[in-house]
């Protein structure tokens, strides 16, 4: 029995030894050089500020009755269902509706809510944008799923009043800084 053994270990050493490393996922070069794996989560003191503000936001929106009629970020909305270079792509048009909608409130106790929010955001979509740079600039083009994403991002302002957006972008708030975020923190991980 234990040459048998020998053999069949010796066999998986010489074949392990000719096939190489085995890969245990796609190369990463999307997010080279770039720190945004350090948002994969948030300090609990930034999620209760978001959290703060996000309460905020909502007893003004119940203060006043809109009637919104489309959901700006339907239920299929989840960047999983997106290629991995694809993931920032939207996750940034995404940040950039959320900080033209919030930046746009004028109540002024909200504006000191939002401020530490704010500051949050716009360092996390400065780091976006530096990776995005790191990439070449000829790239594939947007198709699919995340074209009309991101065309429904584009007409958000155009067709929907501010009250609805900033309701819809209230309501997205934690699903962009702790799932969106995540997974585009994650690269091939999210899955």
């Amino acid at each position: 029995m234990a040459p048998a053994w020998i053999l069949v270990l010796g066999t998986v050493v010489l074949g392990s030894a000719t096939a190489g490393p085995v890969p245990t996922s796609k190369p990463n070069t999307t997010w080279r050089g770039c720190h945004i794996s350090t948002f994969k989560s948030l300090s609990p003191r930034e999620v209760e500020t978001f959290k703060k503000a996000k309460d905020a936001l909502e007893d003004s929106l119940l203060q006043i009755n809109w009637s919104c009629s489309v959901r700006l970020f339907p239920r299929p909305w989840d960047l999983r269902q997106l290629q991995v270079w694809e993931r920032p792509v939207a996750l940034e048009a995404e940040l950039a509706l959320t900080l033209k909608v919030l930046e746009a409130v004028t109540d002024e106790a909200l504006r000191d809510v939002l401020d530490q929010p704010l500051h949050t955001l716009r360092h996390i979509q400065s780091q976006l944008q530096a990776c995005g740079q790191a990439q070449p600039i000829a790239g594939p083009r947007p198709q699919g799923r995340l074209r009309n994403w991101l065309h429904r991002l584009q007409e958000a302002p155009k067709r929907e009043s501010p009250g609805c957006l900033e309701a819809s972008i209230t309501s997205n708030l934690f699903r962009l800084l702790i799932w969106d975020l995540k997974c585009v923190a994650s690269g091939h991980l999210c899955a």
